[in-house]
């Protein structure tokens, strides 16, 4: 197993995620608590030491299975991560009931590892307030040996990423993003790893394998990604690709079965980073896979002075693409929260000024007619 150093501690590079655990009949809510205690043996032979939860996975079953499969090793065996859920607004002023809870649930005294989790648009003004004092009793917790190190994960653009880092940044001590070879261009993770370079924080990856989409590729894809490195899995091309990135120090992979956990832990047995060739290579097969089914908005804005309703039509182009090529998701609703009514895509007259001067001839009312029809 590959380890990472983060401060004075030795972490594995590959983390178990909770949030895709082996289920009973397809049932999200109902975690097969002896296959996944198979599954943390097995990675604990092997060298994982990295285990992630939150509040929300399996409809708020996974810190109670990780807790209880996880007590029967030593505590100093393993770092365990969970988080404070501000995804959903209505927990903003329970930060401390969901806290004691939450350890409640693990059977721990502290965690290793704690996050604001999902820093977005939707969420970001609550997580700045400080009436729900969600920042000042994280810390208290910090302080008290109850958290041991302080983070946040983020789905957010990189403005809003920056809010969070001026008001908090000094005292993150890491940042999980989503980081895979499709998002580094698609979701600009290359910007977001660059401004979280700026503040000197470490990365922790999530969704390397994009929900498994990378894994699940077209014949004529496969092909490609076979040129480059045959000896590798599409998995493993995917995860070669992190490893050429020095700013990550733990890649988190949710794995639903014994075969997902043996092959990533293979992968990990060794760095074998992409080459220079191999991930300039892999970027554009990744713009190719993404011309099918997205718009090919550059941002240059020309449509914006056109429009009569002032729509910021480059970005909602930007979350359509998101929403289209992922075929739904939560990050473009998210975002979508945040934006006034009369800004959103279904405030478009269909007046065409905007397709008039668009020098990418996108037929940009027909994309906002159809982003519409598809958040219903």
């Amino acid at each position: 197993m590959v380890y990472k150093e983060f401060q004075d501690l030795k972490i594995s590079a590959l983390g178990m995620g909770a949030m895709r655990l082996p289920v009973v009949d397809g049932k999200n809510a109902e975690i097969d608590e002896e296959k996944t205690a198979g599954m943390v043996a097995y990675a604990m032979e092997q060298g994982i030491n990295y285990y992630d939860t939150a509040w929300g996975y399996h409809c708020g079953n996974s810190e109670l299975v990780m807790g209880r499969v996880l007590k029967k090793y030593p505590r100093e065996k393993f770092f365990l991560a969970t988080k404070f859920p501000g995804y959903d607004l209505s927990n903003m002023d329970k930060v401390e009931e969901i806290f004691e809870r939450q350890l409640e649930k693990c059977g721990v005294d502290y965690f290793d590892f704690y996050l604001f989790h999902n820093v977005c648009e939707m969420n970001i003004d609550a997580y700045l307030d400080e009436k729900y004092h969600i920042y000042d009793y994280l810390m208290e917790q910090k302080e008290n040996g109850r958290i041991r190190h302080l983070g946040f994960s983020a789905h957010a653009s990189c403005e809003v990423m920056k809010r969070f880092l001026d008001a908090y940044g000094a005292q993150m001590e890491f940042c999980q993003i989503q980081l895979n070879w499709l998002d580094w261009s698609f979701q600009d993770a290359k910007a977001k790893m660059e401004l979280l370079s700026e503040y000197q924080i470490p990365v922790w990856v999530m969704e390397p394998l994009r929900g498994g989409r990378l894994c699940n590729l077209q014949q004529e894809e496969v092909e490609k990604l076979n040129a480059l490195r045959p000896q590798e899995s599409a998995a493993g091309i995917a995860f070669r690709f992190l490893q050429a990135l020095p700013q990550v120090v733990v890649t988190l992979s949710g794995m639903s079965d014994f075969e997902q956990l043996k092959e990533n832990i293979r992968t990990f047995e060794s760095e074998q980073p992409l080459n220079q060739e191999e991930f300039d290579a892999l970027q554009e097969i990744a713009a190719d896979m993404l011309k099918s089914k997205t718009v090919p908005c550059t941002s240059c804005r020309y449509c914006v002075s056109h429009c009569p309703q002032g729509l910021d039509i480059p970005s909602l182009l930007g979350l359509y693409n998101e929403h289209s090529y992922t075929e739904g998701g939560f990050i473009a609703p998210a975002a979508l929260m945040a934006v006034p009514e009369d800004k959103k895509p279904g405030a478009c007259v269909g007046c065409r000024n905007c397709e008039a001067v668009c020098p990418q001839q996108i037929k940009i009312s027909e994309a906002m007619a159809d982003f519409v029809s598809r958040m219903k």
